[in-house]
């Protein structure tokens, strides 16, 4: 099985790549008819959330770069 992937688009949304399942809140897993890769909403303007639907052209602006996080706390 390869890596799944989550890219994150200029301006636009976070795409996924790979062998994924999407579930709800409450544990429900969404119907993606055999897709491998799709675009999840980051901006909040889809109205097909929490997939991106490319409402957010011209209205969200974000260059990602790539950056390390602190390391993880320990109690």
């Amino acid at each position: 099985m390869s890596k799944t992937k989550l890219i994150i688009n200029n301006n636009g949304s976070i795409k996924i790549e790979g062998d994924f399942e999407i579930m709800d809140c409450d544990g429900n897993v969404y119907g993606l008819e055999g897709r491998t890769a799709l675009g999840l909403c980051r901006c909040g303007l889809s109205s097909n959330k929490p997939f991106c639907d490319g409402s957010h052209r011209n209205n969200f602006a974000h260059e990602p770069k790539a950056f390390d996080l602190p390391p993880m706390k320990t109690k």
